[in-house]
């Protein structure tokens, strides 16, 4: 569940059978169900999540853009684990009055005994977990009919296929590659993913206003939530400082327009992320000590109207 300093977990420290050549390697999940059929009754499921957790964010920002709220509830785990891994805030969750999500997994049938993680979707109708992959719920919660957009269109299904694979393997988990490491090549080869990606990324923003062309999709949802907590935690806590998101003029504006969506701007706590990632770490950060800084103002307008009419499919 994580490396134990003083009686608490880091946040996001690999299970240290993970590190043991000095790369990080993360975990499958293995809680991989499709959703019901019938799925759109009100209050039918409920989401184990946590604010800091980027792959749970992924599938609250598909909540907000989809506005499933009224289908899904969700129970925000504490920004910190505890030595009964992630625990809730005010003691339980309203589905099961659980006190940590490892009483929701212990309910997982057949008997689960992979990691305890977050996101998982719990489907009360059945009392079964749906799945505790952000990846696929992305997917069948952004496809969703008669819930706002879909976000994997049929048309650009390919083309977010392939910026979903680069993304994770040499961003959104690049992060990791290279804050978890434990050897210098390994930091290395991470870090060096990290910014190509981003450069790469930055490039093609150029001319297209987002991954896919003009519509938001499910590939600009997996990348936001690497990109919200860059700046305050990933360029120190993991040492991904060659640039910062705010030297990226075309990604900074990206991410910017993406944040003053309706709804997506209370799927981001800046403050909670850095809790996160600078809680005790007997490897980045053994005080604990949290940063004040740094002040950015994701507030401020952006300029991507512009590219609405010349991007098309780019």
């Amino acid at each position: 569940m994580g490396l134990m300093i003083a009686g608490v977990y880091h946040t996001e420290d690999p299970a240290p059978d993970s590190t043991l050549d000095g790369e990080f390697r993360r975990q499958a999940s293995t809680v991989r169900n499709a959703l019901p059929n019938g799925a759109l009754e009100t209050g039918r499921f409920h989401l184990y999540a946590a604010w800091n957790c980027p792959w749970a964010h992924r599938v609250l920002l598909v909540r907000a853009v989809k506005g499933l709220h009224d289908l899904i509830s969700v129970a925000y785990a504490e920004p910190r684990r505890t030595e009964d891994g992630w625990v809730y805030s005010d003691g339980a969750d309203e589905v099961y009055g659980a006190t940590a999500l490892h009483h929701a997994y212990a309910r997982v049938s057949p008997a689960y005994t992979g990691r305890i993680t977050v996101p998982l979707l719990w489907d009360r109708a059945q009392n079964s977990a749906v799945s505790n992959e952000s990846a696929d719920l992305v997917r069948m919660l952004g496809t969703l009919p008669g819930h706002g957009p879909n976000l994997a269109p049929p048309e650009k299904l390919d083309q977010i296929d392939v910026w979903n694979e680069k993304i994770y393997a040499r961003l959104n988990n690049g992060v990791y590659r290279a804050g978890f490491a434990r050897k210098q090549e390994a930091y290395e080869a991470g870090f060096r993913d990290v910014f190509a990606t981003l450069d790469e990324i930055e490039t093609h923003l150029v001319n297209s206003r987002y991954l896919c062309g003009d519509t938001l999709t499910e590939a600009d949802l997996r990348l936001f939530p690497t990109l919200a907590r860059f700046d305050v935690a990933y360029h120190y806590a993991f040492k991904c400082n060659l640039r910062r998101l705010i030297d990226y003029p075309n990604l900074w504006g990206y991410a910017r327009e993406i944040y003053a969506r309706p709804g997506i701007a209370e799927t981001v706590k800046f403050e909670i992320y850095k809790r996160g990632y600078f809680s005790p770490s007997e490897l980045r950060n053994p005080l604990g000590i949290v940063p004040l800084g740094p002040d950015i103002d994701w507030t401020t307008p952006h300029d991507r109207d512009r590219l609405t009419t010349r991007s098309g499919n780019a």
